[in-house]
């Protein structure tokens, strides 16, 4: 990994004041698992009865890090839990020395702190195909149990970045039978960006009492409208891990389908998918992709999926160019149904185009005028039905290459 880049001009003006959640420390290290002199290591402790649910990527070549904690998921809450984060190295790639490191890791928190190591869960982002010298890691863990501390959520958002320009967070407090329930989350996130059921790194902590299938089911459906409705390259990750903890500290029980909690997780979820965007590598400009009119949910999401990964869309709105042809082709490429006379596209409030063809009077230079924006809304109606889907992505740059153009050395 090269230098971190400049701040992203959509970051947002400051790290978010976080409700404190019960039961939850963090603690942070410096490890040099790739560079010295930084924290690069986070370790999360829970409390006992904390139910724990997850999302992972459907990378066909995950990480040794994400199959131990699919199987882990879904297991008993008895007893307290933690998480250990590392950057700097995926620990992807690396055979049944991966295996073998994450075994070691997770023996030795369990150790540490007395947990069952069924109960220890772990993720590695960074380098891909390069062994974790996870020994530096285990050095650190008496100061890391030493240092726990329910203060340190902005420090745990900073260790686990890698090209991300900012830390992320977001969190909300809804109301449960006249009480508070809180919950705060974090997110690395910056390029290989493209999830397939999950995205990223990302752990979303409550107070709530909630039953881990519950949560579960919750975490699945709520990840289909946030997490997975987002790109920056159209690449997805082996790493790719959300985690959602709930403690059961506030007491307050939340049963399945509670609106108040389902709807403050899904804002939690969102925000923090929209500000792995809005740090996607090399961003200028955030962009929603509005489908409507097709044949169904599932063939609109392709389409949008299809227009926000396409590199030409992606440059044509980096360069402000309201080249609505792209937006033609992206549809005709993505293999649901479409047909050319029926489709209309919209630059923001401005159509671009009807019935298959450009719109009579259509202004060149008022649209350009818009794409000059740093939030652009590109909305297609396929006049084929009730499907409907939104996906945001960034814009594509020269930064994006200069990032990744050295990203190991």
């Amino acid at each position: 990994m090269g230098a971190t880049p400049p701040l992203s001009p959509l970051a947002p003006a400051a790290f978010p004041d976080l409700p404190q959640i019960a039961g939850v420390r963090f603690a942070t290290a410096a490890a040099g698992v790739r560079h010295a002199g930084r924290d690069d290591v986070l370790l999360v402790h829970l409390v006992a009865g904390t139910a724990m649910a997850g999302v992972f990527t459907r990378s066909a070549t995950r990480s040794a890090a994400v199959l131990d904690c699919e199987d882990k998921i879904g297991g008993a809450s008895e007893g307290a839990a933690a998480i250990l984060v590392n950057s700097g190295n995926a620990n992807a790639f690396t055979g049944k020395r991966g295996a073998g490191s994450v075994a070691a890791l997770t023996g030795a928190v369990a150790d540490r702190l007395g947990l069952t190591r069924t109960r220890v869960f772990s993720s590695s982002t960074g380098v891909i195909g390069e062994p974790l010298a996870h020994e530096r890691i285990i050095a650190r863990l008496e100061d890391l149990r030493a240092g726990l501390s329910p203060h340190g959520i902005k420090a745990a958002a900073q260790a686990i970045g890698t090209t991300d320009t900012y830390p992320k967070g977001a969190g909300t407090t809804v109301t449960i039978g006249g009480q508070s329930v809180h919950i705060a989350g974090i997110a690395k996130g910056s390029g290989m960006i493209a999830p397939d059921m999950a995205t990223m790194l990302v752990y979303i902590f409550t107070d709530a009492a909630i039953d881990q299938q519950i949560l579960q089911d919750t975490v699945s459906a709520l990840n289909r409208t946030t997490f997975n409705c987002i790109t920056v390259d159209g690449d997805t990750s082996t790493s790719d891990t959300l985690l959602v903890a709930a403690t059961g500290a506030s007491g307050i029980r939340v049963t399945e389908n509670n609106v108040s909690f389902m709807e403050g997780l899904w804002r939690v979820m969102l925000d923090l998918a929209h500000q792995v965007v809005r740090d996607g590598e090399g961003a200028t400009k955030f962009i929603e992709i509005s489908v409507t009119g097709a044949a169904s949910d599932a063939e609109a999401h392709r389409h949008a999926k299809a227009i926000a990964n396409s590199p030409l869309v992606k440059t044509a709105v980096a360069g402000g160019d309201p080249n609505w042809g792209r937006i033609v082709m992206a549809v005709g490429k993505s293999g649901a149904r479409a047909d050319r006379d029926l489709l209309a596209i919209w630059f923001g409030d401005m159509q671009v185009a009807r019935d298959g063809m450009v719109c009579p009077g259509y202004d060149e230079d008022r649209a350009a005028a818009y794409m000059k924006k740093d939030e652009i809304v590109i909305h297609v109606d396929l006049g084929l039905g009730g499907g409907t889907a939104r996906v945001w992505t960034c814009d594509l740059t020269h930064g994006y290459i200069d990032i990744n153009a050295d990203y190991r050395s």
